[in-house]
């Protein structure tokens, strides 16, 4: 399902022309996110290099997806880790990239509470030294650090998170985040724009797709209980977020380094990139849709948990400038969006390949064309 009746908008779509030959340094392409970019890079014709921690084992045993969607066989996928930061270093200037996406982080905010200074020394530590990376290569000509949208100070409140809003976190996750958006701004102000880097930062929202196992995130834990026949246990049904497929803030990502590399400092900044607020929904309803999608048998039940870490309840960014200035749009709603991820675990747990279903969802996005009012 994707933008269909009521399109009124034409979109733009990551250029295989600009993209046909750039050689990108990719960090994080062992993970979820980082799977899908490198796969569509590929696609798009980049030469890639990825650096990243061994992609980490499923806690039911299904291989990580980027292992299973082969993304080895795409990009040259290099084991490495972003608090080493001569074997960073040696890395990029050694591939001598045109653009650099950073993405890999410690992205849960459970595992934060767990082990507040890994999350900190990888993404604030780790984003620093990409960034001093990127001063001892030249050839590196536009970087984008994707961050995330919980890098606001979150105050509960009803209207969506502007780019010029105080930053902020109160769990160690967020705060790393936080701290990752100030060492992009003092890298930019301090060292690359002088030198004619251009960097950007791309806050986007909770992206769902197929391929995503992690733990503690709501689509897993629904596709893991549904494929074993259990109900779904659910803590905060209440709890609001911008929902997206994970296409719509890497269409952003792609969108926002051609611009980097065409205008330079005009577009070096931070960018929101998540959905229209008729899809900032509640757990309750994605989980809704999810059994209702699932089939007879699906259900899902409320869980207490004594003691659970605090977790935000009410979040939602503003990408109207991205819409303004970059001319990107999100194509999916969140029902389509939904439609599209359990039809790819339903399908990859049939024995279609997850590469392949990679693809063909990149396919239909690029297809879209248009996108909902």
């Amino acid at each position: 399902m994707g933008a269909g009746q009521g399109a009124v908008e034409e979109l733009l779509t990551p250029d295989p022309a600009f993209w046909q030959g750039k050689r990108v340094f990719l960090t994080g392409q062992t993970g979820f996110k980082g799977t899908w970019l490198a796969l569509w890079l590929a696609r798009l014709g980049a030469a890639v290099r990825g650096f990243a921690l061994l992609p980490e084992e499923t806690s039911d045993g299904r291989p990580p997806l980027h292992n299973a969607a082969g993304v080895a066989d795409c990009i040259e996928s290099l084991q490495g880790d972003i608090r080493d930061a001569e074997a960073l270093r040696q890395a990029m200037r050694g591939f001598a990239p045109d653009i650099v996406f950073h993405m890999a982080a410690q992205a849960l905010v459970r595992r934060s509470y767990h082990d507040p200074v890994e999350t900190f020394a990888t993404n604030v530590m780790g984003t620093a030294h990409v960034l001093e990376a990127v001063r001892a290569c030249p050839s590196v000509r536009a970087v984008v650090v994707v961050t995330t949208d919980k890098c606001y100070e979150n105050r509960e409140r009803i209207w969506a998170y502007r780019e010029d809003e105080p930053l902020g976190g109160r769990d160690p996750y967020s705060a790393s985040k936080a701290g990752t958006e100030l060492v992009v701004a003092a890298w930019r102000a301090s060292f690359l724009e002088a030198s004619g880097v251009a960097i950007a930062s791309a806050r986007a929202g909770n992206v769902i797709a197929g391929g995503d196992w992690a733990g503690d995130r709501l689509l897993p834990d629904c596709i893991r209980a549904l494929s074993a026949g259990r109900s779904i246990e659910i803590r905060s049904p209440r709890a609001t977020r911008p929902w997206q497929h994970v296409l719509e803030p890497l269409a952003g990502y792609l969108i926002l380094a051609e611009r980097l590399w065409q205008d330079g400092v005009k577009v070096a900044e931070a960018w929101n990139f998540g959905p229209a607020m008729a899809d900032v929904k509640p757990v309750a309803h994605v989980v809704d849709r999810v059994t209702r999608l699932w089939g007879p048998g699906a259900a899902w039940h409320l869980t207490s948990e004594a003691g659970a870490p605090h977790e935000a309840g009410l979040l939602a960014v503003d990408p109207a400038k991205a819409q303004a200035r970059l001319g990107w749009h999100p194509r999916l709603r969140l029902d389509g969006a939904l439609d599209w991820a359990v039809r790819w675990y339903r399908d990859y747990l049939a024995g279609q390949q997850a590469g392949e279903l990679i693809r063909r969802d990149i396919a239909r996005y690029e297809a879209e064309g248009k996108a909902y009012p």
